[in-house]
């Protein structure tokens, strides 16, 4: 490898935004959460769709192909958002979107946005999103059942309490890498 011999002049993104390409014949609006479409277009955000961010402003993709255009994106940071029947109590629960302007508290088969980092009133808060945040899924138990308990394993060994010991343990590993966005 050769070691530069002079100033190489190189080009930096700052920040946390991003650029993707927008599907065909759409419009994706100020606001919206995106989503990838499966095939790395841009589109606002389908329950399901990874989470790509928040568009920076309107890209109108209309009357265009793939690809035409580019929606700029924030991928990381915090948003006031609403989201139905939010208490006080919410604040850290992950934080769910089933489109681009609809946000919930439900997983199902929503996407994973970020978390409450803090209620502001009953139906608003503010929620640190992170596009690097959607489920991942590093530790696999063969069987068992997760909970929150990790039973105590007595000399009548039960072969059930071990795997669902083991289940929970990759449940909660699981769990802090992804809100870490690893």
């Amino acid at each position: 490898m050769t070691t530069l011999a002079a100033n190489s002049a190189r080009t930096y993104e700052l920040g946390d935004i991003n650029e993707f390409p927008v599907i065909a014949s759409d419009i994706i609006y100020e606001g919206a959460a995106v989503g990838d479409n499966a095939s790395g277009y841009a589109r606002p955000l389908v329950a399901g769709d990874p989470f790509r961010g928040f568009a920076e402003k309107k890209a109108d993709n209309s009357a265009g192909s793939a690809g035409d255009i580019n929606v700029r994106v924030l991928s990381k940071g915090k948003i006031k958002l609403a989201i139905t029947s939010l208490a006080i109590t919410d604040v850290g629960k992950d934080v769910y979107a089933s489109d681009d302007d609809t946000f919930t508290l439900t997983a199902t088969s929503n996407t994973r946005i970020g978390y409450v980092h803090r209620w502001l009133s009953t139906g608003y808060g503010i929620i640190a999103f992170d596009a690097n945040c959607g489920i991942k899924t590093i530790l696999t138990a063969a069987t068992g059942t997760p909970g929150d308990t990790i039973a105590d394993v007595t000399g009548s060994f039960v072969q059930a309490t071990l795997n669902n010991n083991f289940a929970s343990l990759a449940a909660k590993v699981n769990y802090l890498l992804d809100k870490m966005g690893q």
